[in-house]
């Protein structure tokens, strides 16, 4: 397991997410319409705001002092609303399917569709998430079942220092910006 995974500017943020596998779920759920950074750094603003990073906790929260928590500046997502739902919905299914232990995801797969299903059931996880976690799972944690299934293209699994961040960003917006000319 790293001591921490590159994905914000925040040491402790940075941290948290590499020992924490609910921070680092939750960090992915949260990754959409902001910055790697910003989605990464949620995990450690809602730990300080509640108090607590636990899934039984989170998913016992009032949903409106949850969404409270989430629109407290700055806030932590640009959709405070919908993704404080969003975490409370992944929360609530660690508690249900897992007890409560985010880690058993891949812990307990049986091989990598396994894994790929159990992340995809996840509310949130899309097919691009679900494929960036089992990169992250197998180039950071050495999860096995996650190698078995992990994409070759580059990932957030690549990401093994500041400038490694920077360097995917940038190959990521060249990425996209190719496909936009190639529909043109």
């Amino acid at each position: 397991m790293p001591d921490r995974l590159y994905f914000t500017e925040d040491d402790d943020a940075n941290a948290l997410i590499a020992t924490d596998p609910l921070a680092l779920l939750i960090g992915f759920a949260l990754d959409q319409q902001v910055t790697v950074q910003a989605a990464f750094a949620g995990p450690l603003k809602l730990k300080q705001r509640l108090g607590s990073l636990d899934a039984k906790t989170i998913a016992r929260t009032d949903p409106a002092k949850l969404e409270e928590l989430f629109r407290e500046k700055p806030a932590i997502h640009r959709f405070p609303g919908s993704m404080a739902a969003r975490v409370q919905d992944l929360a609530a299914t660690i508690v249900e399917e897992y007890g409560g232990d985010a880690s058993r995801i891949w812990t307990e797969a049986a091989d990598g569709d396994d894994l790929k299903q159990r992340l995809a059931a996840l509310p949130g996880y899309g097919d691009m998430k679900v494929r960036s976690m089992l990169a992250v799972l197998a180039k950071r944690y050495g999860v096995e079942a996650a190698a078995e299934v992990a994409p070759a293209q580059r990932t957030l699994g690549d990401v093994d220092s500041p400038e490694a961040l920077v360097d995917y960003q940038a190959a990521k917006r060249a990425h996209k910006a190719a496909q936009r000319a190639a529909k043109t």
